[in-house]
Parts: C-alpha cells; sequence; structure tokens
C-alpha cells in the first residue's frame, strides 16, 4: 500500500495539481480545506480527470486531511501558513511535512525577500518542532503544468530537509509526480531555492513567457 497524502490547500492550483498526479500514480489524496464542502468538490471535479485505476481522491477540512495523512503537504500562501499550521500542528506529529509555499512581498513579487527565519519552511520546522520533519519541494514548478497531465516535463525540482530519509520520501513523491528530483542538502537551503521562485516569476515577465524553470546539469538521468 503506497501512503496516502494530504494535500493542505489541496483546492488551489498548485496543490490540485500534485494531487492529481500522485492520484493517477497511485497514491490515496485527501484534499484539504477550511471547508469540508469545497474540498468534495473539489476532489470530485479533479476524480473526473483521472484515468482508470488511479488511487482514490477525497475531500475534508484541512485538519481531518492531515490526521488521515502519512505525508501531508502543506500548499497554502505563505500569509496562511502560520494559522493553517496551527490547526494541523498536532496531526502532523511523527510525519513528513513537505512545503509547497513561497514568501513573496508584494507588491514586488519578483524580487527576493526572505522572512525573518531565512525562509517559510524553517518558520514551519521551528514552529512545529522536532517531531515532524519538513521537507521544502516543487517550489519552482509552475501551476500549470502540474495540472496538464499531458505536460513533458523539462524542469527539475530541488528538495531540501534535515532529515536524510524524509528528503528520500520527497523525492520518490517527486518521481510519483512525473518529475525530476535533485537532492539540494539541508533545511537552511531553502531560503535558495523559495527565492528562485521570484527569480522565475521575474523571468516570465520580461522574456513574456509562463512556466520557467530550473533544471541541474551534469546529473545522470534515468532512461
Amino acid at each position: 500500500m503506497k501512503p496516502t497524502i494530504a494535500v493542505i490547500g489541496g483546492t488551489g492550483a498548485e496543490g490540485s495539481g500534485l494531487a492529481l498526479r500522485w492520484a493517477r500514480a497511485g497514491y490515496p489524496v485527501v484534499i484539504g480545506s477550511r471547508s469540508a464542502e469545497k474540498a468534495a468538490t473539489v476532489s470530485a471535479s479533479l476524480g473526473e480527470r483521472l484515468p482508470p485505476g488511479s488511487a482514490p481522491l477525497t475531500g475534508a477540512t484541512n485538519a481531518e486531511a492531515a490526521q488521515a495523512a502519512d505525508v501531508v503537504v502543506l500548499s497554502v500562501p505563505y500569509s496562511a501558513q502560520e494559522a493553517t499550521l496551527q490547526q494541523i500542528g498536532d496531526a502532523c506529529q511523527g510525519k513528513i511535512l513537505i512545503t509547497v509555499g513561497v514568501p513573496l512581498k508584494p507588491p514586488r513579487v519578483s524580487v527576493v525577500w526572505h522572512p525573518p527565519a531565512g525562509s517559510a519552511a524553517q518558520e514551519a520546522q521551528a514552529q512545529l518542532g522536532e517531531g515532524v520533519r519538513v521537507v521544502a519541494a516543487f517550489q519552482n514548478i509552475a501551476a500549470d503544468h502540474l495540472q496538464d497531465l499531458s505536460w513533458e516535463p523539462d524542469c527539475d525540482v530541488l528538495v531540501v530537509g534535515d532529515d536524510k530519509a524524509a528528503r528520500q520520501q520527497a523525492l520518490e513523491l517527486v518521481r510519483a509526480a512525473g518529475l525530476f528530483g535533485v537532492d539540494a542538502g539541508p533545511l537552511a537551503n531553502a531560503g535558495v531555492v523559495e527565492g528562485l521562485t521570484a527569480l522565475l516569476i521575474g523571468i516570465n515577465i520580461r522574456y513574456k513567457v509562463k512556466g520557467s524553470g530550473i533544471r541541474i546539469t551534469g546529473i545522470p538521468r534515468e532512461g
């Protein structure tokens, strides 16, 4: 049996795209939202897009989703991170939490900004304590790409975290989503990974493109 994944904030574009890809790969997914009704509606809509043989995709409140999961994925705006973690913190104890969010400071969201702890992921780790193994991943993949199941990936996912086994679990989920993951070291590197998103936003604007990404060269590729 593959682990159950809770995608907290999974009604958004990024979270629902990841949920789609993991359910297609056979991972049971619970979409979390502040509204159980909204989560159920979105999960039913996503389920209609999945091919036969996919794992079940259901909806619940954020706290219920976190409680039901083996791995918790936090996909909420940075402004909502602290409050959301207060809701699900107890349910996350003993589990891996993968943060997807990025601290951007309007109106200049194309300029790198670091919160006091250095990164959103480090703030999450400090708030949740040592009982939760926090990993940061998927910050630099456009939501439109995740939503498009026919998209052929040409960019990589950087994965950072202090627990090696947790990073490996996250890398497995990157592969399950159809992407190439790169172990980028400890959680202290999360500020660099998150900051790349602001750079990519600026590149998208200046070059009039959508969904620019990064690729790490020099690493052997499977297949």
